[in-house]
């Protein structure tokens, strides 16, 4: 089974059907076991009446008792290594699950990383969820028919060749019988990825909202806005469920024939064999070996529809990981060094100009105006912004990372001690640390905690409190010292007296270096050095806050309606 440190190798991502046979290869010897072992296990299942047929003709009907203890035997002996042959199988194809199972994974974080933080701006984090929950699962699971799926067309084979030796007419049935359920449940499977396909995008969609709605209700609620999107939500989940429905509606005939048609397989050729030998074209024996070669033949007809419907699952499930797979980090073609003296940060689609050694400020009505200007000038999407007159798109992405850092409010916080968290691995001196805590006014977090900095923290910082997250994330970017700084929202959970003792250290802190902040909050406006006021996100005006206060209707209404939801918070 793969290690945990082993590279799992580099998938197949033409489709769906490549990709799982990418994961059978990477695995041969282990799944070419399986295929043997759970062959020789099926076929011997098909000897067990072959050996009870021979007691009974032999040993019964002939009145030999040596040869009815010699076949009672060889059918004790066949029966015990049968027992033993099905651990080995089950065992087997669990590994060669796991293997896959874990496989996928690594390959899909892997991927993750490699994209960073262009992640969340290609795909929803519903998706993500998605595939990480279900579609992994599900794909291990399809891989059971490289065991259980070869040995039932192998043990088909085999009955039938058996069945030759006693009558051709039954042989000839038998052998029929597959294309048949071929022909009856193969539009089904058909029509299973059709439906399974809209029922994993509409789940991922459903996922997106609910991470979505948990980050946001605090908001929802503050605007009235929660019964609405609840509504929507109810409306959206009802209509998942129906589409659950219709899934579940074509599974339940699948299963439904997995089940009937080797049942009535088995009473046709039952039927046929009790002619023939009232006929005494076949003898009882024959007939006794007859009905335990079509009642072993349930087994796999039951596993050839299961693999099938397991497949057709796992070929949607693993179309999604090929889709997620294919996504491409942000291409670094830049060549060029950074700029050697601080220099200015511009962005042509809105206007904005962010001079160095300066606090700048955005305040936009709309949060995704202010957020896409800085991941232009952050370089995380592809954008025509410049840094010192020099497009970013030229300068090389380490580089741009190296100088310039994006302080995202919602961004990650990894378990660990508090030093940990804000520090990583870098080895940072104490009065780095202490510094940076206390520009982010965050000394009562770090007093309140039990062992102060080196108290463990959960991941996503679940035992601290909103305001107190957005606290140490702010501490981790002031901690890293960028030579440029564009924080986003880096206020928005804190009560109005912290918020204006971080606006004034902030200023105080960064003064000589560049930093750029997203706001409406008059208390941090108040203290930038510039403010952008955006309008569909394009510069309207630009100048202090008290100067856009005076000049600026929109930007006064805008930063008033803020001021008033402070009033109302006190």
């Amino acid at each position: 089974m793969i290690d945990a440190y082993e590279d799992p190798g580099t998938p197949d991502c033409r489709g769906g059907w490549r990709y799982l046979w990418w994961l059978v290869r990477r695995q041969a010897m282990r799944s070419s076991m399986g295929a043997l072992i759970s062959s020789v296990w099926m076929v011997l299942l098909a000897a067990t009446p072959y050996l009870m047929s021979r007691a009974v003709d032999e040993g019964l009907a002939g009145g030999d008792y040596g040869a009815l203890v010699g076949w009672t035997g060889a059918l004790f002996a066949v029966g015990a290594f049968n027992a033993w042959l099905s651990i080995m199988r089950h065992r087997t194809m669990t590994r060669v699950r796991m293997d896959s199972n874990f496989r996928t994974v690594k390959v899909l974080m892997g991927h993750a990383v490699r994209l960073g933080a262009t992640l969340p701006r290609r795909i929803g984090a519903g998706e993500v969820v998605t595939i990480g929950v279900g579609d992994v699962q599900t794909i291990s699971q399809s891989l059971t028919v490289v065991g259980p799926g070869v040995g039932a067309v192998v043990a088909y084979l085999v009955v039938a060749g058996l069945l030759v030796s006693v009558s051709v007419p039954i042989a000839v049935v038998v052998l029929l019988g597959m294309p048949l359920v071929g022909v009856l449940v193969g539009p089904l499977l058909g029509r299973l990825q059709g439906t399974e396909t809209e029922y994993r995008e509409r789940q991922g969609v459903l996922t997106a909202r609910i991470a979505d709605l948990a980050g946001g209700l605090r908001v929802l609620n503050g605007l009235g806005g929660k019964g609405l999107v609840a509504d929507a939500f109810r409306r959206d989940s009802q209509r998942l469920r129906a589409q659950g429905y219709r899934v579940g509606a074509v599974t339940s005939w699948v299963q439904a024939l997995g089940v009937g048609l080797p049942t009535l397989f088995l009473a046709v050729v039952t039927w046929l064999a009790a002619r023939l030998a009232a006929q005494g074209d076949i003898t009882v024996g024959e007939l006794v070996s007859v009905y335990g070669y079509v009642a072993v033949l349930v087994g796999p007809v039951a596993f050839f529809i299961e693999c099938g419907y397991q497949v057709s699952r796992g070929v949607v499930a693993a179309r999604r990981v090929v889709r997620f797979l294919r996504l491409e980090p942000m291409a670094d073609t830049g060549t060029r060094d950074a700029p050697a003296e601080p220099a200015a940060l511009h962005d042509p689609e809105s206007g904005v100009r962010v001079p160095p050694g300066r606090l700048t400020a955005l305040a936009a009505a709309l949060p995704a105006d202010a957020a896409g200007v800085v991941d232009r000038l952050g370089y995380y999407v592809p954008s025509a912004a410049t840094w010192g007159e020099v497009p970013l798109s030229e300068i090389a992405l380490p580089q741009v990372r190296a100088h310039i850092l994006v302080a995202d409010h919602e961004a990650d916080l990894f378990a660990g001690t508090l030093r940990e968290l804000v520090a990583g691995h870098a080895d940072r001196d104490e009065p780095a640390i202490t510094q940076a805590v206390y520009t982010a006014v965050a000394e009562d977090i770090v007093r309140g905690l039990p062992d102060g900095l080196d108290t463990p923290i959960d991941a996503q910082g679940r035992n601290l409190s909103g305001g107190q997250r957005q606290r140490v994330r702010l501490v981790r970017a002031l901690l890293a010292d960028p030579e440029v700084l564009l924080a986003v929202e880096p206020t928005s959970a804190l009560d109005a007296h912290t918020e204006a003792r971080v606006a004034e250290r902030l200023h105080a802190t960064r003064g000589g270096r560049t930093t750029l902040v997203t706001t409406t909050s008059p208390l941090v406006l108040d203290r930038a050095d510039t403010v952008h006021y955006l309008v569909d996100g394009k510069v309207a005006a630009t100048g202090t806050h008290r100067e856009l206060l005076e000049g600026e209707p929109g930007y006064r209404t805008l930063v008033s309606r803020d001021e008033n939801a402070e009033e109302l918070a006190r």
